[in-house]
């Protein structure tokens, strides 16, 4: 029976083919860009925690900041070791500075940017070294000129396939030999993370700054512990090497990586399900469409549904046989619109230059609440249709 109902619905959809595509094109938009928002919304936010995610999870970023009275206090090395070694919970603490430089290598330049940090800094920000290796104690300690390169510095001012380890570059008039090549980090705190040069802590305080003075700390803690507590001990311990009075202001903050990468993927979670639920209002548009051309076809098709009648079909049968239309030309939209959504996922991804994230169950249940959109809106039309009376069916010319 219901096999019988579905190729008679095929027939009459084929029947009246232009019909039938503009009466789901409502269907077809609707579902096409409710699919297409939330899935460019996912690769938004899969872009937006990558790059807070390139700051390191689970750690604070503290660094100074000026005062009412016009000057900002540095922070030093014995500031970040109470740090590690008096607060519960933290598991690495490692300072930075940065500098900036041009970089020549073989008659090619470059401009860049220069951060010193040492190996524990490396961990902290989770940056994996890709081709060569890290720091090693002694150059750390003797603050060697050795550096550790981004990707896009290397393509920059190197040869094309040809390895840098080994190799001595120049930035600004400070000689350097390449020991490694980070692996790829993409943007980070709004800034590009593969255009950067490390070098050791005290290399870039004696060569390029002339003061031992910290720029930024990074504190690596384990989620174990409550990070407010630890953000809360960390502000007591840093007031008081700060000799900072109960109503001074902090002269510091303090930024919790986890704490951004939630409020980020709520905010953009947000914004995402309002633009899907904007757009899924062309469905409701779709389905009153569908509504509109049902009742249409149930007056053409009056003569008919009075023959089917008095041969001897149920009301619920011709009821079935209309309903099931309906819901066809709503998944066939359905199916329409998701494969849509899919080829200008794509599209808009790349223009926008975020990650292509297919969700599944989005596009499943597009393709089932616009299924469900045929049964809503095309009940009354196929109860119109079984509540005719024979007689007066077979008279409508």
């Amino acid at each position: 029976m219901l096999g019988s109902t579905l190729l008679l619905a095929l027939r009459e959809i084929r029947r009246h083919i232009m019909r039938s595509i503009l009466t789901t094109l409502g269907i077809i938009i609707g579902v096409a860009a409710v699919v297409t928002m939330v899935t460019v919304g996912n690769g938004v936010t899969a872009s937006v925690q990558d790059e807070i995610s390139s700051l390191g999870a689970s750690n604070f970023i503290i660094f100074p900041v000026r005062t009412t009275r016009g000057t900002v206090r540095p922070f030093d090395e014995t500031d970040i070791r109470a740090v590690e070694q008096q607060i519960a919970g933290v598991k690495i603490a490692a300072g930075g500075v940065g500098a900036s430089a041009t970089a020549f290598y073989n008659g090619q330049d470059w401009d860049t940017r220069i951060e010193g940090g040492t190996n524990p800094l490396l961990e902290a920000q989770t940056i994996s070294i890709g081709e060569g290796r890290a720091f090693s104690k002694d150059e750390e300690e003797a603050g060697k000129s050795v550096c550790l390169i981004g990707l896009k510095v290397r393509d920059a001012i190197f040869p094309r396939g040809a390895s840098p380890v080994g190799e001595r570059m120049r930035l600004g008039d400070v000689s350097c030999q390449v020991i490694g090549v980070m692996e790829e980090r993409g943007q980070g705190g709004g800034q590009d993370d593969d255009d950067v040069v490390y070098m050791p802590l005290k290399t870039v305080q004696r060569r390029f700054r002339g003061n031992d003075n910290i720029d930024y700390f990074v504190v690596k803690y384990d989620a174990a512990y409550a990070a407010a507590s630890i953000q809360n001990a960390m502000v007591d311990l840093l007031r008081e090497r700060r000799l900072l009075q109960g109503d001074e202001p902090n002269d510091f903050n303090i930024i919790d990586t986890a704490q951004i990468n939630q409020a980020l993927g709520a905010v953009t979670g947000a914004l995402t399900a309002m633009v899907a639920m904007i757009a899924s209002i062309s469905l409701l548009v779709g389905g009153i469409g569908i509504m509109n051309i049902m009742l249409v076809s149930v007056t053409e098709r009056t003569r008919e549904i009075g023959i089917r009648l008095a041969i001897g079909a149920l009301a619920r049968e011709v009821r079935l046989q209309f309903l099931t239309e309906a819901v066809v030309l709503c998944a066939l939209g359905g199916l329409v619109g998701i494969g849509l959504a899919f080829v200008a996922s794509i599209g808009l991804a790349a223009a926008i230059d975020v990650p292509f994230v297919f969700d599944p169950v989005i596009n499943i249940v597009s393709f089932v609440f616009a299924a469900g959109m045929g049964i809503v809106f095309g009940y009354y039309p196929a109860r119109r249709a079984s509540k005719l009376d024979p007689i007066d069916a077979l008279r409508h010319e």
